[in-house]
């Protein structure tokens, strides 16, 4: 009986301590896409496997993917200044980058639904809830499916589009858009967290010399 009750203590501590709030760190993600439109899913698995790594820092965040197809693709959030920065290095169409205002008007607020659930999903040991997401942007609509922690309180790219509508970091995200008349669903889940020292400069949103603004400005 002691031997039982010493296994749910030690099962309950590891639980709790997974719960235990993380303010830097690294990430590590996974994604898949798939589609009905087997031309586009060949091309789609020519891409092999897709991972992303994250660093966060209190709010702000910088992700990286490094694909053969794609290039590398890095992510800077940084949450104090509300800037996004996104850089790509294609082996086709070689640096550039993209800088946006992440802060959302009124006007942005009424183009987004969201919908808290009634679902959990555990996933490294944290629950996370369920929420459901609405994006109309330029006539385009973006759905998504995510389950977030608030142990993470960390802005990733899928969130930051839903302003302070969304809380925690999302372990698992389901999205689903059309493009070009096709339809496809992107999924992401997370499968490790490391805590870990995570240096301010690396959310300095300033674009690096050499890469090109793609709206050519």
């Amino acid at each position: 009986m002691k031997k039982i009750l010493f296994l749910v203590a030690l099962t309950f501590s590891v639980m709790v301590s997974a719960q235990k709030t993380i303010t830097e760190g690294k990430i590590t993600s996974k994604q898949t896409i798939s589609t009905d439109n087997e031309q586009m899913q060949a091309q789609l698995d020519m891409m092999g496997k897709m991972e992303t790594i994250t660093l966060f820092k209190g709010k702000s965040s910088r992700s990286e993917m490094d694909n053969p197809m794609s290039g590398n693709i890095t992510t800077v959030i940084n949450a104090e200044n509300s800037e996004m920065l996104v850089l790509m290095d294609n082996p086709a169409l070689g640096k550039m980058y993209t800088k946006e205002d992440i802060s959302l008007s009124a006007e942005d607020l009424k183009n987004i639904t969201v919908t808290k659930g009634s679902e959990t999903k555990t996933v490294l040991g944290y629950t996370c809830q369920k929420y459901t997401t609405s994006i109309t942007k330029d006539g385009v609509k973006v759905e998504m499916v995510l389950y977030t922690t608030e142990a993470i309180p960390v802005v990733s790219q899928q969130t930051t589009a839903l302003g302070d509508k969304i809380k925690g970091f999302p372990l698992f995200a389901e999205m689903k858009m059309n493009q070009m008349g096709i339809d496809m669903t992107v999924t992401t889940e997370v499968t490790k967290i490391e805590p870990q020292a995570v240096s301010s400069e690396l959310f300095n949103t300033t674009p690096p010399e050499g890469y090109k603004n793609m709206k050519g400005e």
